[in-house]
């Protein structure tokens, strides 16, 4: 078995400068750091993970932990996001520690003390943002590094990713608009949600551009899961006077809605539009192919786990805020 010694003697080192070459301190000119992990790799040497680790005090791993409130690792945008930040992460010979918590429960609360505490991970990523989040407070008093996306009203030095989701439902009410509904009903979240606020405000926008009236009846909570969208839709269409189209927080709230559509007989395009916000992989194969707001959740995951790996190290940031601007995917379910 190829040792660090077997690395030094090899090049006429010494057993420090070998170790800092490899662990990629700053004090090692960049042409020697070169020929040590050149002859490493050559030889064979695979370095002990777990001694690394103790020596550079630092887990080489980012955590992320999904706030709902039963797993949903299967859920499309989850695993999306997910995967993004997976194939980042290992990009870097970093791991990815994933769990899952009510989001505001103890269960969440202890699982982030446990992490930061236990020096599990080096830096978190955070998203389902409030508008007031006690994980941002947690994190920023701990000075942990963290990256989010989505940007909550507390004051902080915000790095991460945004989605401009007021301007993107406006486009999407002005599409429904110029089909000429007038009965368009929004299913939502939580209204702590950094989403929920920012979504069924362009929501509003969008009737008021139009010159719709608001109607309260047509507004209902979910949980941004599709047996949420599914029990809210069956609520909407059950109404003495239903909707003539849904918009949704999220795609698979709208699949959801589509479901309940479909059990009434509904021809979900033609009898009722229905739209959803996120542009998953499925909504462009349920039946019919859902509209929806395209935001590239994978690649928004990548670029968040890039920036926190990079503030971790310690590396200048050159844009610390990223905004996203929604694409509007006109499909069927809304121009059947």
């Amino acid at each position: 078995m190829i040792t660090i010694r077997d690395v030094a003697n090899r090049l006429n080192l010494s057993i420090t400068t070998v170790s800092r070459a490899l662990d990629g301190y700053d004090d090692v000119a960049e042409k020697t750091r070169q020929l040590v992990v050149l002859t490493a790799s050559e030889m064979g040497y695979t370095p002990n993970r777990a001694a690394r680790q103790l020596r550079r005090q630092r887990a080489d791993t980012i955590g992320y932990i999904l706030p709902v409130h039963k797993p949903q690792f299967a859920d499309p945008y989850f695993s999306e996001f997910i995967a993004g930040l997976g194939d980042e992460t290992s990009m870097h010979n970093y791991d990815l520690l994933v769990s899952s918590a009510a989001p505001d429960s103890t269960e969440e609360q202890a699982a982030y003390q446990r992490w930061v505490q236990g020096g599990k991970v080096d830096g978190i990523i955070v998203n389902r943002i409030c508008l007031h989040d006690w994980r941002i407070q947690y994190l920023t008093s701990q000075k942990i590094p963290f990256v989010c996306f989505e940007r909550s009203l507390d004051t902080f030095d915000f790095i991460g990713v945004e989605s401009d989701s007021y301007s993107g439902f406006l486009e999407l009410m002005a599409h429904l608009t110029n089909l000429h509904h007038t009965r368009i009903a929004y299913i939502g979240g939580l209204p702590q949600l950094k989403i929920e606020h920012d979504r069924f405000a362009g929501y509003k926008a969008g009737l008021a551009a139009a010159q719709v009236v608001f109607d309260p009846l047509l507004v209902m909570r979910a949980d941004l899961t599709s047996e949420g969208g599914y029990q809210a839709a069956q609520h909407l269409l059950s109404l003495d006077r239903p909707p003539t189209a849904i918009v949704c927080i999220n795609d698979v709230t709208a699949i959801g809605a589509m479901h309940a559509a479909h059990n009434r007989g509904l021809s979900v395009g033609r009898d009722i539009a229905i739209a959803g916000f996120d542009g998953i992989a499925d909504s462009a194969h349920t039946q019919p192919p859902l509209t929806t707001l395209d935001q590239p959740v994978y690649a928004v995951a990548r670029q968040l786990a890039k920036m926190l790996l990079a503030h971790i190290a310690g590396d200048e940031l050159y844009e610390k805020q990223i905004k996203i601007h929604p694409k509007l995917i006109i499909r069927a379910s809304t121009d059947g």
